[in-house]
C-alpha cells in the first residue's frame, strides 16, 4: 500500500500529471519534457525525480541523455485498486436500486 500513497502523493501535483500524459505517448528526454513548462530544467527534474521514486516512470542512461517512460506496472497497480473500488461501489449502488424498487413496490 505504501507504493500505492507515493503515486497518489506524487499524482497530487499537476505538473506531473501533465508530464505522466506526455509520456503516454512515449517515451521523451528530460528537455522534451521541460519544453511546454516555464519552468526550469532541474525543476522538471525533481519532478521526475518524485515520479520516479514513486514507481511511476523508469529512466535509464542514453549517453548524456536520461530517456523517462511510463512504468506500466504502478499503473496497472493504480488500475487493480481504483478497479476494487469500482466493484465496491458498484455492489453499493446495486443495493440501493433494490432498496428503491422494494419501496415503489410497497406503494
Amino acid at each position: 500500500m505504501s507504493s500505492l500513497d507515493a503515486a497518489f502523493s506524487a499524482l497530487a501535483d499537476p505538473t506531473r500529471r501533465a508530464i505522466l500524459a506526455r509520456l503516454a505517448l512515449g517515451e521523451a528526454t528530460v528537455m522534451e519534457l521541460a519544453e511546454p513548462f516555464e519552468m526550469t530544467q532541474p525543476a522538471i527534474s525533481r519532478h521526475l525525480k518524485v515520479l520516479e521514486g514513486a514507481g511511476l516512470i523508469l529512466r535509464r542512461v542514453e549517453g548524456t541523455k536520461r530517456p523517462c517512460r511510463l512504468a506500466p506496472t504502478a499503473v496497472a497497480e493504480i488500475d487493480q485498486w481504483l478497479g476494487m473500488l469500482r466493484q465496491t461501489l458498484s455492489a453499493n449502488y446495486n443495493r440501493l436500486d433494490d432498496v428503491l424498487a422494494a419501496m415503489r413496490t410497497e406503494e
